[in-house]
């Protein structure tokens, strides 16, 4: 997942697409109230179960998340790989797979919290992958079930599935054209809601966009996963035909702004990230329009190398802000001009 690089055919709007399973553990305290020792003893159990499974023993490292240092949470928080809140709680960790596509938080909210995430429109094969890991955690450990409200978790309002499934869109046209709130009133009429880049109480940073479901009780996983793609299907349509209704009417407008946005970037000193992001968002819709000469791959990676954990990882974790954002603006410069990435 750590390029954003998709190669299905709705790349242009459709950065990611995840599915994430919360499951506790029967007759075992939330984490909120788990002893360490026994938190501890689920870091393990879990362990055991992956290293016990011939297909998975060497593809899964553990992160204990009280021995990471700040800026390392932040990179996984940033590749999307842990949540902002892991790491609150005794015992938390996560495992990642070699593929950094699966992953298995434990200790946050819930005892256990599996998630895919895959480049582009893939809901169906997130959610198979997902659902296998559930399957194989299952067979070692016994979750906590209610025959009407289905897998019980720390918050009421993820029982019954305990699925979120998204899909990451970058929607500039329908941003330009202040259509997200009334896509937001659409969407809840559908189970549905929208987020920041990051999740719940973030921003939209770069006219990225998270679509997903809101219930979780009352509606099978299928139900969920097929709702979401179908309502995803007719946001990527509305954002298309927007994109090409203002290159046909309104070109200098779109034109002036993304070579504009080209302009800074490619010549830009210092740069902070809100910035830059809101840049790349035009140079990549001048990409897909084919206004520029650049690859998808290339900004979308770029929107995921800029972040400022990513970024300090990268170049060294000792930067001040004004060091961060001089890096962020030669690394970008760097990137735009090199002709011969490969997609």
């Amino acid at each position: 997942m750590g390029s954003w690089k998709n190669e299905d055919k709705e790349r242009d709007i459709v950065i990611s697409s995840r599915v994430r399973l919360a499951r506790n553990i029967k007759d075992m305290p939330f984490p909120v109230l788990l002893p360490e020792n026994r938190a501890r003893h689920l870091t393990k159990t879990i362990e055991e179960c992956l290293n016990s499974n011939e297909g998975l023993a060497t593809t899964f490292k553990k992160f204990d998340l009280s021995e990471l240092k700040n800026n390392e949470k932040r990179v996984l928080v940033e590749k999307h790989l842990i949540s902002r809140e892991l790491g609150t709680h005794w015992g938390a960790a996560v495992f990642i797979n070699d593929g950094e596509d699966l992953s298995i938080m434990v200790n946050e909210e819930d005892h256990i919290r599996i998630q895919c995430i895959l480049d582009g429109f893939q809901l169906y094969n997130t959610y198979e992958q997902a659902d296998k890991m559930d399957d194989v955690l299952e067979g070692c450990m016994e979750f906590s079930f209610h025959e009407r409200f289905g897998y019980l978790t720390s918050c009421p309002t993820n029982a019954g599935t305990g699925m979120r499934a998204s899909v990451m869109l970058h929607l500039p046209s329908m941003t330009l054209n202040n259509q997200i709130h009334s896509m937001m009133m659409t969407l809840s009429k559908f189970g549905l809601t929208i987020r920041g880049i990051h999740g719940e109480g973030t921003q939209a940073l770069g006219d990225l966009y998270q679509i997903s479901n809101q219930n979780t009780m009352g509606v099978t996983e299928h139900e969920i996963i097929d709702t979401l793609h179908d309502v995803a299907r007719e946001i990527i349509k509305k954002e298309r035909d927007l994109r090409y209704d203002i290159l046909q009417n309104n070109r200098i407008y779109l034109e002036d702004k993304i070579y504009r946005a080209y302009g800074i970037l490619s010549n830009a000193r210092s740069i902070n990230s809100e910035e830059s992001m809101k840049l790349l968002s035009l140079v990549r819709l001048g990409a897909d329009l084919e206004l520029l000469d650049q690859k998808l791959s290339v900004i979308n990676r770029l929107l995921l190398d800029i972040q400022p954990g990513i970024l300090a990882s990268t170049y060294g974790e000792a930067m001040n802000d004004m060091e961060r954002d001089r890096v962020r603006a030669e690394h970008i410069r760097r990137e735009l001009m090199e002709k011969t990435i490969e997609e």
